[in-house]
Order: C-alpha cells, then sequence, then structure tokens
C-alpha cells in the first residue's frame, strides 16, 4: 500500500488543528489547538478515521508521537512544569509552526 511521506522530523514544533469534525477521531480533544514538539517518527499506519468510513484503500498515514508540555495541555496542572506527556498523532492532524 502507498505511504504518503513524512513532513515532519524529530525536534521540529508542530501546532495540533483545532478541528472538530464529527465522526471517529484518533486525536484527542485537548489536545486539539495545542503546539509541542516531535518526540519521535513511529512509521505509517492506515488512518483508522478514514478506515471507519469504510475507506480502505487510502495511503497510509506517518504517525508520530508528539511531546508537550503538561501546562499547555492542562492549563490548571499543578505537577512541575518541566512535566511532559507524549500522543501519537497522524500526520494529517499537524501543521508547521
Amino acid at each position: 500500500m502507498a505511504e504518503e511521506p513524512t513532513h515532519f522530523k524529530i525536534g521540529d514544533n508542530v501546532h495540533i488543528r483545532g478541528d472538530y469534525p464529527p465522526g471517529h477521531i484518533r486525536t484527542p480533544y485537548y489536545i486539539r489547538g495545542k503546539s509541542g514538539v516531535i518526540a519521535d517518527v513511529v512509521g505509517a499506519y492506515d488512518n483508522p478515521e478514514e478506515r471507519a468510513k469504510g475507506h480502505y484503500d487510502e495511503p497510509q498515514q506517518p504517525l508520530y508521537r508528539v511531546r508537550f508540555m503538561q501546562t499547555d495541555a492542562w492549563p490548571d496542572y499543578s505537577g512541575s512544569p518541566e512535566d511532559t506527556i507524549d500522543i501519537e498523532i497522524f500526520q494529517h492532524w499537524l501543521e508547521a509552526v
């Protein structure tokens, strides 16, 4: 199956699209509209959002592990300001910063 080329590399700053489309969405609600850093390029996989619609012939999408500061993800976070959270996010949700 075809793969979409990767657009980002480890260390790149990215912004998560702030979209709220209906249906099966793999990107967590609480991280949309936030910015983070690419921590890892995980690989290329079928896009679960498209598969949920019955589209099985779509190109595989790069999946990234994106690191966010906990204080950015959760405004009332009371832990260490150095704490992070890593979330795996497909490329079509990412925008360059």
